[in-house]
């Protein structure tokens, strides 16, 4: 049995302001599943996000099951709790950083064709919904993994993974 505690978290303006260039930011919208969302924290850390930003329809980063799944990263990393994910979303557009929508119905546009050189803050909706209207109208783009017709989409974990490398 064990007892945590929630650490501070920094806010959105924080983390720009103390994020090394170029900025690698990600987001999550829509996310309830603690296990998915733990695995896009452990992502975030293995492939150096500086921060997760999570949006109000997510699951808590800090429930049991996602600190798991995370392996114990969510206290590695600064984690930003927004209210309003698609405000966020514009606040770091006027701050010059590049929002891109991991979404699999990207119209042809896939992860090949972005430039991800700068500062940049890639989108991660749920399994089951994808990335909300709102929040895909607060990106600057939308790209998707190139798949096979008879593949609708990835685990998000999976898909994050890919993006993130890139």
């Amino acid at each position: 049995l064990a007892v945590g505690k929630v650490p501070p978290l920094p806010t959105l303006a924080d983390v720009v302001a103390h994020s090394s260039q170029p900025r690698l930011l990600a987001a999550a919208d829509g996310l309830t599943n603690a296990e998915n969302l733990g695995a896009l924290v452990r992502n975030c850390a293995a492939l150096n996000a500086q921060a997760l930003i999570v949006g109000e329809t997510c699951s808590s980063p800090f429930l049991r099951r996602a600190v798991r799944g995370s392996m114990g990263a969510v206290f590695q990393m600064p984690v930003v709790d927004s209210t309003n994910l698609p405000q966020a979303l514009r606040d770091l557009r006027e701050r010059g950083i590049h929002c891109l929508a991991a979404h699999p119905h990207a119209d042809g546009r896939t992860l090949a064709q972005c430039d991800l050189t700068g500062d940049c803050c890639i989108v991660f909706g749920s399994e089951g919904y994808g990335i909300s209207p709102a929040v895909l109208a607060a990106c600057d783009e939308a790209a998707a993994i190139p798949m096979p017709p008879t593949v609708d989409s990835l685990n998000v974990g999976s898909a994050a993974a890919v993006f993130l490398y890139e």
